[in-house]
């Protein structure tokens, strides 16, 4: 069975191949993939239901995923708005431009920016809110149900 990625379920979708460990090129990994060569970009509205506030736009160039469908690694950016979220998956984020807002629904706000790192677990649900345009590196890994 073929398992739809995490971003996949959110606003935005992962290019990928089922069934191998895939860099950019498309090509089985044995080795190190950098997360800075050309890559085919994904680039989307965030879905009418989730939207709180503005227009935004993500864009995703996912540079690996692994054969099970559960491990995604690339770059991820956004423009200014908010949105509702709910991680199924567990995501390390680096920022690595602009600054966003990130609440979750008991009201625990924090606030991120360029160098900033965190992780996201399974279970979260609250809002995104890109303040200044922003990307990211993530890394996500999503258990098997």
């Amino acid at each position: 069975m073929t398992r739809a990625s995490p971003w996949d379920r959110a606003a935005s979708r992962i290019p990928r191949d089922p069934g191998t460990d895939l860099g950019y090129d498309g090509t089985m990994k044995t080795s190190l993939v950098l997360l800075d060569a050309p890559v085919a970009t994904d680039e989307s509205p965030v879905a009418a239901d989730k939207l709180l506030g503005g227009s935004p736009v993500t864009r995703v160039a996912n540079y690996f995923t692994d054969t099970t469908q559960q491990f995604f690694a690339g770059r991820w950016s956004a423009t200014r708005g908010k949105w509702r979220v709910r991680y199924t998956e567990n995501e390390l984020c680096v920022m690595t431009a602009g600054r966003v807002v990130i609440e979750s629904e008991s009201g625990e706000r924090n606030t991120f920016g360029a160098g900033d790192a965190f992780v996201v677990p399974a279970g979260f649900s609250g809002t995104w809110e890109v303040v200044e345009d922003c990307s990211k590196i993530y890394a996500i890994f999503e258990a098997l149900r």
